[in-house]
């Protein structure tokens, strides 16, 4: 029988009290690897309990004490940076390379944590009147939550626990019933590295527990990924609540190609793109619109990529693409392309018909050409490895196709010209935009800025804006007799 997995709150693994257990599978083989548990409400109160009463300790504590549990945290991660690795392939699927980098992408927020004491600095107007002086220090909230999604079970955590404890507040961390264990092993480096108890807590849950944290009075503010639908239920119950929300959601990234691009590395950056990570992250090229007389030949070379691409278990070497997360979302990724068929797009790779595994949870890479906007495989987030290729004649015109979705977390254009990056740059309605580069994604010394319905809130996460949603900002003015 797989293991039962317990939540962590205070210096305790707690076995939940919960009439529903979800299985947490391996994807590459279907194997459950354990049991989460999905409705211990009872959890969320406890761990906020434990949390309040943390907080004022470690509040207090001075906060170069508090960088240098960042600093010892950075060298335990990456001391286990190939154990991390694997056991995010294990329960997501995506091939060990993928893992290691995202592993990677997470310890630079701990990087950017441990430079607090000159993030969190205050300001001074000495004199604003008469023998009267001004100072604006900044301050924690209090405890605060975070919701994470199934795709990147280490560096979704890592982006959100790390500037929340440094900045002094405690956290009720809650990661995705489909992939729980990678947050267990983080928290369990981080209490190496010296973390106090209470100081950082998991709940383990699902849609019923999340309500309990969005609603419950003591959370003072909440971090989430996921979905777009969710992103906005989370954006909406929470701030009705009263407390500050950032809630990144879905997305459809268009990739522009011209004419003058170096095709082949285009084609290596469209394929790990659209392909890496079977199409499960929210940065993941959707669409690609080729311009001009490109299009042919682009779609010609991302056909036999396709064709070519290697699927199969992550932790084999020649592996390109892994697994989905479960065998439902394969089904609903796969009736995507039954209904892009239906709506007229020419299915040039099928990637049900792809050679896959016997067992687990595959599905090969899929590419239409000759997609038009109004169709659903244009519009919504498939989050599946299913590329879309579309016609323009020119720049200004692929750039008014991708400025009508909804969403607006990526796009990137692939050119030599200098005249056409600056174009797309100033008139893309994204908030994360790369020349040349398939996964834009920002350092983390930048914030993660989606736009439109692919984010709900106004301070985004990772880079200064991190700091400034999980502080509050106290303004003493003085005079002294």
């Amino acid at each position: 029988m797989a293991k039962r997995l317990q939540h962590v709150i205070g210096d305790s693994r707690v076995n939940a009290q919960a009439t529903r257990w979800d299985p947490v599978y391996n994807p590459t083989t279907g194997e459950i690897i354990g049991e989460v548990p999905i409705d211990d409400n009872n959890a969320v109160d406890h761990a906020v309990e434990v949390a309040r009463g943390a907080f004022s300790s470690w509040a207090q504590t001075p906060i170069l004490e508090r960088a240098r549990v960042m600093f010892r945290y950075r060298d335990l991660l990456e001391a286990h940076h190939k154990d991390l690795a694997e056991v995010v392939t294990r329960e997501h699927g995506k091939v060990l390379s993928d893992a290691y980098n995202e592993v990677g992408r997470g310890i630079e927020v701990v990087e950017l944590a441990a430079g607090a004491p000159n993030l969190l600095k205050g300001e001074v107007l000495q004199g604003v009147a008469h023998g009267v002086d001004t100072m604006m220090f900044r301050v924690p909230l209090g405890v605060v939550a975070g919701i994470t999604p199934f795709n990147f079970p280490a560096m979704i955590p890592l982006w959100m626990v790390p500037p929340a404890i440094v900045s002094g507040n405690t956290f009720v961390l809650k990661p995705s019933e489909r992939t729980p264990m990678t947050s267990l092993r983080l928290m369990e480096l981080l209490k190496e590295a010296g973390l106090p108890d209470g100081v950082l807590n998991i709940v383990h849950g699902g849609r019923t527990v999340v309500d309990r944290i969005l609603n419950h009075p003591a959370i003072r503010a909440v971090s989430f990924v996921g979905s777009q639908p969710v992103a906005e239920h989370v954006y909406r119950t929470a701030a009705a609540a009263g407390k500050r929300v950032q809630a990144l959601g879905g997305a459809k990234n268009f990739h522009i190609v011209m004419p003058d691009t170096d095709l082949g590395k285009t084609v290596e950056a469209l394929t790990s793109s659209a392909y890496g990570s079977a199409g499960e992250r929210c940065l993941a090229g959707s669409v690609v619109i080729g311009v001009g007389g490109v299009a042919d030949e682009l779609v010609e070379a991302m056909r036999d990529r396709a064709l070519h691409l290697v699927v199969g278990d992550g932790t084999d070497p020649a592996t390109e693409m892994g697994p989905l997360i479960r065998d439902t979302h394969r089904d609903r990724v796969a009736g995507y392309i039954a209904r892009g068929l239906e709506e007229g797009a020419k299915l040039v790779v099928d990637g049900r018909a792809h050679p896959i595994p016997s067992q687990g949870f595959f599905l090969g890479p899929t590419l239409f050409d000759h997609v038009t906007d109004e169709m659903s495989i244009a519009r919504e987030e498939i989050f599946g490895p299913v590329l879309s290729i579309m016609r323009q004649p020119d720049l200004v015109q692929a750039v008014a196709v991708a400025n009508r979705s909804d969403f607006g977390n990526t796009a990137t254009i692939y050119t030599r010209s200098g005249a056409s990056a600056q174009y797309f740059r100033d008139h893309i309605q994204a908030g994360m935009v790369g020349v040349n580069i398939g996964v834009p994604a920002p350092v983390a010394w930048f914030p993660f800025s989606g736009w439109k319905h692919s984010f709900y809130g106004d301070l985004h996460a990772t880079g200064t804006d991190a700091f400034l949603f999980y502080t509050e900002r106290r303004v003493m003015t003085s005079r002294w007799w």
